[in-house]
């Protein structure tokens, strides 16, 4: 038996406990010392217990409330809670967390509550056991306890977060989770319709090297032939939470996924009619920008009592960020549809309209930045774009060991923009259209002592891409139209089919996972002004195995080692397949780790390996295929958050995180650069701060570090008079915010304010070999209002 209020007296946190409340001693934060009795069974009060494993949930419940709960950690393993958020009493609260279980809580003499099986409430009728069910769709909800049971490393952040950091963009939210690096706009992706992300090490230049999704749905315009996000046609505000799988998810989501697998979580249909509206505007007062940058939200939907149900989701940007020369306007529309015929039969559908336009303002000179890191001299560079989805799925559950799941997409893509590219200025309009089908099948059973699941999965990708490039003498000052000369006009197209197996099984704790994801890709680009073709014919397996091993209610480890393979890109093709110097590329990764999680103390370590066989970059300005060989990259991900009314209930409301992630990112072929950094990786970066919430109030800061990185493969310190190469310093920045909820009476609007980077600590990034290459200033001091509404 375990006493859920019995804390040890000291922890092992003291590095982010006194970074976080030495700086939290700059907020008006008022602590009240908690009543010396525990609350009464009746006697109601506010709780905030996320959803989780049914242990983490009740002890996080138990703390709060200040009472005693005593129980067999047996009993709740392998068992889920939605959470609670609300007024209860101890009672009411207890009952709603066991909602659905097949346990409950008895009151002793001493006030304390004991934890039975509904057994004993029943004159000793036999207990009825929770039917086991499939898991299917590994991604799922990514609830808490989807997260907690994955096999490998897996960080979900929700719209809540989103809120409390003062997040507009998917940056800043993605830049939070250990081991992901989102530097600032730069490059041809100096925009906010762009997104640069890299994991582990790997580049992070507009995301090329990971799986990146939307509800399960591939972001990119092109997923096999371009995987990159020069256009993310991804809106923060119309998104619940964004999930960052890093390991142990590669059978099922692919090809390119050395990276992990990153899926965009849309904001759900509400049960109930619901109108909710925000809106943020920004200014960073030190810059020259004109005007304020503003961001808004707005969902309106809801379900019927037959099951129908539909919601509207916008999100739109205006204004312009520190730069000259970034105007930015964003427009994202999403409508989605479900209906539940019963408990068998479930449709659903989406559809989606983004588009957006942006001024690029482009890298600056060492002699330029040093002037005014704040101009741009790039006045001719822009950007624009569009993209249409459809999808529509079905699923298909008849019992608890059976779901089969079909969804088919199209998307049809443009992304253009005028860029200055030395001697002329170039318009490239590129459209890319793609069709896919995926279904999936999961069927569970039983073998003696094992529980088996076993799932299929096939899915189907055709590609078509029209690449066309238009070009005017830079003398002339005029930007080039559909008229003007064409130097560029081809014509690709990619048939892609991927199988995949794997058996879930479940002995004992142990949950061990074989699996195999085969690929087959076909791809061609014609080069329409020369008549020639580049086509080439891929195929591999990748086999993978996850383990997880669930040492108790509160701990488990995991460990799984899984291969990932990428095509070669459109704009590699043809120097690829005529010199055969460029294959795909091929990893394979390594991770073991472990997590713990009491619903107060929510804690994880994991160390990974990943060996590169052919890691290649493409040189923007000179249109090569520059083969960086074999690269080695290994490190260790770590993060906590801790509610610290464990120490003391007078901490009540107050809760600490720290993250921290360690990167080795090695180049480790032959040659001069053997041994050097990869470029764009910091070894060291990390995040740690402090919340507290009383009553209506939210106060909270946090700091976010990472060390240098180099731009070349020389690892070159020096800053040449380009300033798109030599070392680029480390930084660390913070962030404060306060909150008050108005609460129901006022429609539940909640005011906010807060500033990004208080103390101005200038820092940059550089882009090393696109057309606007250069020195690219981070955030400055920015101060922000956000306002959120719903009826």
């Amino acid at each position: 038996m375990v006493s859920l209020t019995s804390f040890p007296s000291r922890h092992p946190l003291t590095l982010a406990i006194g970074l976080t409340l030495g700086a939290l001693g700059t907020l008006p934060i008022n602590l009240a010392v908690a009543a010396e009795n525990p609350a009464t069974s009746t006697a109601t009060r506010s709780y905030d217990v996320p959803a989780g494993p049914l242990g983490a949930a009740l002890s996080r419940f138990a703390a709060q409330s200040g009472v005693l709960l005593s129980f067999d950690p047996a009993l709740t393993a392998d068992k889920s809670s939605a959470g609670l958020k609300g007024s209860y009493g101890v009672d009411e609260g207890f009952a709603r967390l066991l909602q659905g279980s097949d346990l409950s809580t008895e009151r002793d003499a001493d006030g304390g509550y004991r934890l039975h099986t509904l057994r004993s409430a029943a004159h000793g009728e036999p207990l009825q056991l929770q039917a086991s069910s499939v898991v299917g769709d590994w991604l799922g909800s990514a609830d808490a306890l989807d997260v907690y049971n994955h096999p490998g490393a897996r960080d979900v952040i929700r719209r809540e977060t989103f809120e409390q950091v003062g997040a507009s963009s998917a940056r800043e939210v993605l830049n939070r989770i250990p081991g992901v690096n989102a530097p600032e706009n730069n490059g041809t992706g100096s925009h906010d319709l762009a997104l640069n992300f890299g994991i582990r090490g790997l580049n992070p230049r507009l995301a090329s090297r990971s799986t990146v999704l939307m509800d399960g749905i591939p972001v990119p315009f092109a997923p096999y032939g371009q995987p990159q996000l020069s256009l993310a046609p991804i809106s923060l505000g119309n998104m619940d939470a964004i999930d960052v799988v890093r390991g142990g998810g590669a059978v099922r989501y692919g090809p390119q996924n050395v990276g992990g697998i990153v899926n965009f979580v849309t904001r759900a249909i509400p049960d109930q009619p619901t109108i909710k509206g925000g809106l943020q505007t920004e200014v960073s007062p030190s810059s020259s920008q004109d005007g304020f940058k503003k961001t808004g939200n707005l969902l309106i939907g809801g379900t019927n009592d037959n099951g129908l149900g539909g919601a509207l989701l916008y999100s739109g940007t205006r204004g312009s960020d520190w730069r000259q020369h970034s105007d930015t306007q964003i427009d994202d529309l999403i409508l989605k549809g479900k209906y539940s015929a019963d408990d068998v039969h479930t449709f659903s559908a989406m559809g989606q309209y983004y588009e957006g336009q942006a001024d690029m303002p482009g890298g600056l000179s060492t002699a330029a930045f040093d002037a005014d890191p704040y101009q741009s001299t790039r006045t001719y560079d822009s950007f624009w774009g569009r993209r249409t989805l459809a999808s529509a799925s079905y699923a298909y559950t008849p019992d608890a060991d059976r779901e089969l799941s079909v969804t088919s997409f199209f998307t049809k893509t443009l992304r253009s923009g005028f860029l200055e590219q030395g001697n002329f200025l170039s318009l490239s309009p590129r459209e890319y259209w793609v069709r896919g089908i995926e279904t999936r099948y999961s069927q569970a059973f039983d073998t003696g002592t094992l529980h088996h699941e076993v799932g299929v999965g096939y899915r189907y990708v055709s590609e078509e891409s029209h690449e066309q490039r238009f070009r005017n003498p830079t003398s002339t000052g005029v930007l080039p139209s559909t008229a003007s000369l064409r130097d560029r006009n081809s014509r690709g197209e990619t048939e892609a089919s991927a199988v995949y197996i794997d058996d879930r099984i479940d002995i004992g704790n142990w949950t061990i996972t074989p699996g195999v994801r085969y690929e087959k890709i076909a791809s061609r680009q014609d080069n329409k002004l020369n008549g020639t073709r580049a086509a080439g014919r891929y195929n591999t397996a990748l086999p993978a195995l996850n383990v997880l091993y669930r040492v108790n209610d509160r701990v488990n480890l995991y460990a799984n080692t899984e291969g990932s393979f990428g095509a070669v890109q459109y704009s590699q093709m043809g120097k690829a397949l005529a010199s055969g110097d460029v294959e795909p590329e091929k990893a394979r990764t390594w991770e073991l780790g472990t997590r713990y999680d009491d619903g107060l103390l929510q804690a994880e370590i994991g160390a990974f390996l990943i060996n590169f066989d052919n890691q290649y970059e493409s040189n923007q300005q000179t249109n090569d295929v520059t083969a960086r060989g074999e690269t080695r990259h290994r490190g260790v991900e770590s993060s906590l958050n801790y509610a610290l009314e464990a120490l003391n209930p007078a901490l009540s409301g107050l809760s600490v995180y720290a993250t921290y992630t360690f990167v080795d990112a090695e180049i480790r072929e032959n040659g001069d650069n053997k041994g050097n950094q990869v470029p764009f990786s910091s070894r060291h970066k990390g995040v740690v701060g402090a919340r507290y919430e009383t009553g209506p109030w939210q106060w909270g800061v946090d700091g976010s570090y990472q060390s240098s990185q180099f731009a070349d493969n020389a690892n070159t310190k020096a800053e040449n008079a380009a300033g798109n190469n030599g070392e680029i310093p480390g930084y660390m920045v913070w962030g404060l915010r306060g909150a008050y909820d108005f609460g129901p009476q006022l429609s539940d609007l909640t005011v906010a304010a807060g500033v990004r980077n208080v103390f101005a600590r200038e820092y940059y990034t550089r882009s090393f070999d696109d057309n606007n290459s250069g020195k690219y200033l981070g955030q400055p001091r920015t101060l922000y209002v956000q306002t959120s509404l719903a009826f």
